[in-house]
């Protein structure tokens, strides 16, 4: 092993206000907080930081010509009730996204995609 992961970076526009939409979405709390980085941190200790990027362009998903960048996904217990929470807190669906038989897509208030999991292992 060369070295444990510490945290995943995630460019944005602005830093406090994904950190919120994801400390919300996750379970976790702000744990760092400069005006160029945020970090939260899940109850299980994983670490997820928001670095400011302010040229930041959201990427084109689900444009088979274009790259995601990167997506997380997020194991719920039932899908419906996650779904609302995530679009309360502004994130949006994706609804042009194939297959769906046990996730959903979004868009975090960035533009970033992820997905709501679930009837799988986590």
């Amino acid at each position: 092993m060369i070295g444990q992961l510490r945290s995943v970076v995630v460019d944005c526009p602005d830093p406090q206000g994904l950190a919120a939409f994801w400390a919300e979405v996750l379970g976790g709390a702000v744990t760092e907080e400069e005006p160029d980085w945020v970090v939260v941190t899940d109850p299980s200790g994983r670490r997820l930081a928001f670095q400011l990027s302010p040229e930041h362009r959201p990427p084109r998903f689900p444009d088979a010509h274009a790259s995601q960048q990167i997506h997380l996904d997020v194991v719920v217990e039932d899908v419906d009730v996650a779904e609302r929470e995530v679009l309360r807190l502004g994130g949006t669906r994706v609804t042009d996204a194939e297959g769906e038989d046990h996730f959903r897509v979004f868009r975090d208030p960035a533009g970033h995609p992820f997905c709501l999991v679930w009837g799988i292992d986590a």
